[in-house]
């Protein structure tokens, strides 16, 4: 203790405050300490950092709200409180575009919501709406934070209300990157696009055990909510990747195909592939037996530049095929009938597979190419099959047959020519008119809510 019986100097006082300053900071960025970012790398994971930082573009990342921190004073949770409380939010650049991303923190309280938490990631998505760019989630949580309660839970219902007003205005992407259980899984698979890593993600309302205690069924993690599950079984996962930099490379590219909001054109991108070139090859590719198989995504990569298709869904009702590629450097989304898969047969899963993402592709402005070899419905099965108006030019090209409401376009042989003409020049811009408060996620263009991007 100071025997110097003067009284501190605003210097002193400032140098002090700059150290605590200081202190917060290297507690935010140390996350649960360097015990538990071992235990992450240990399985095969990055931190919620590394990932921020590996999603965007080198030294474009700002963060907000860094210090923040819960307000539980329960359970000696006063006591345990690290800045930032389990979640990075702010804002980064993804091949030079804005881009709104939160990352959960594993090493925090398990990337358990607060409801401090909670406000960060709500801050950060009515901050995307009104500046109208895309919000990626980096999800690694075990759901609510058991501690806080009721404010936990009601945490999760505004983020929730956030997507669906969100919903078609701009794009949101869900990474799931660690075991996300309870409230940790809904809002993802409410969002337009889901990545999960395989292996290490899972997504499930409840976990093995409480399965086992409540209908005494053994069911492992992946069984129940992993990325093979999801992708080929429910359809709530789109992507998948083998591991954090595989899905965080996988969202990059997707976000190179869609625009930043429903206002604005999707991004063009740089080809050397000329828009006016033949494709002979297809006259061997496609059988002119009707009966007899053939696998419609080669025709589709020898019709888009450089043969580039993302696929959407690719393991989920495979008798479709849907996606994105560009023509002529521009995007476009890609609806295609797969004969090689139920002779190309529609079912309620590819119905609602395919009607998902002309949805998405509506709202925000990309055109549609669509390859029709489909003998009509699946026997047996009766799907019901809403049709809407879309407000884009559509161009449809007919492969080999199109039974009842299919049978119409055009041969593919120099269809790049024909898109070029009819299917994909510019249209006007406008806004997604919104459906008022209750709005149906089913009914098109106007889902949602009632926000719009002046």
């Amino acid at each position: 203790m100071s025997n110097d019986p003067r009284p501190p100097s605003a210097s002193d006082a400032r140098a002090a405050q700059l150290a605590e300053l200081d202190d917060l900071n290297r507690r935010a960025l140390a996350g649960g300490g360097q015990a538990r970012v071992d235990k992450q790398h240990e399985a095969g994971k990055l931190t919620a950092r590394e990932r921020v930082e590996l999603l965007c573009d080198p030294g474009s990342f700002v963060e907000i709200d860094r210090l923040v921190q819960h307000r539980c004073t329960d359970f000696d949770m006063d006591k345990q409180k690290v800045p930032g409380d389990g979640v990075v939010t702010g804002w980064g650049k993804v091949d030079g575009r804005k881009v709104a991303v939160f990352a959960q923190d594993f090493t925090v309280f398990g990337g358990s919501l607060s409801g401090a938490y909670a406000q960060k990631i709500c801050k950060l998505m009515d901050f995307a709406v009104k500046t109208g760019i895309p919000v990626v989630g980096l999800n690694d949580s075990g759901g609510a934070r058991i501690q806080e309660g009721v404010e936990s839970l009601a945490g999760y219902a505004e983020i929730f209300w956030r997507n669906t007003q969100a919903s078609g205005v701009v794009p949101q992407i869900s990474l799931i990157m660690g075991p996300c259980a309870g409230g940790a899984v809904y809002s993802p698979a409410i969002t337009d696009f889901t990545v999960m890593v395989e292996g290490s993600s899972y997504m499930f309302i409840t976990g093995p055990e409480v399965i086992k205690t409540v209908t005494n069924e053994d069911v492992t993690k992946e069984g129940l909510g992993g990325a093979s599950t999801h992708a080929a079984k429910s359809g709530v996962c789109h992507l998948t990747a083998p591991d954090d930099p595989a899905a965080i490379a996988r969202v990059r590219e997707l976000l190179g195909f869609i625009p930043s909001n429903n206002t604005e054109d999707p991004p063009r991108g740089v080809t050397a592939d000329p828009l006016d070139r033949e494709v002979p090859e297809l006259e061997a590719m496609v059988p002119v037996e009707p009966n007899k198989p053939y696998d419609i995504k080669k025709v589709i990569r020898a019709v888009v530049d450089d043969g580039d298709l993302l696929e959407i869904h690719e393991r989920y009702a495979q008798n479709i095929v849907v996606g994105f590629a560009r023509i002529g450097g521009r995007s476009v989304g890609v609806v295609a009938n797969q004969p090689a898969f139920l002779a190309g047969c529609l079912d309620i899963k590819a119905s609602i597979k395919a009607a998902r993402f002309v949805r998405f592709c509506d709202c925000f402005n990309l055109p549609l190419v669509t390859f029709v070899d489909v003998p009509g419905f699946l026997p047996g099965h009766r799907p019901r099959v809403r049709r809407h108006h879309h407000a884009r030019r559509e161009a449809a090209v007919r492969v080999r047959r199109g039974h009842r409401a299919e049978d119409h376009g055009h041969h593919p042989q120099g269809v790049r020519r024909r898109i070029r003409r009819h299917g994909v020049e510019a249209h006007p811009r406008r806004l997604q008119h919104r459906v008022p408060h209750g709005g149906d996620r089913r009914d098109g263009p106007g889902r949602g809510g009632q926000h719009r991007l002046p």
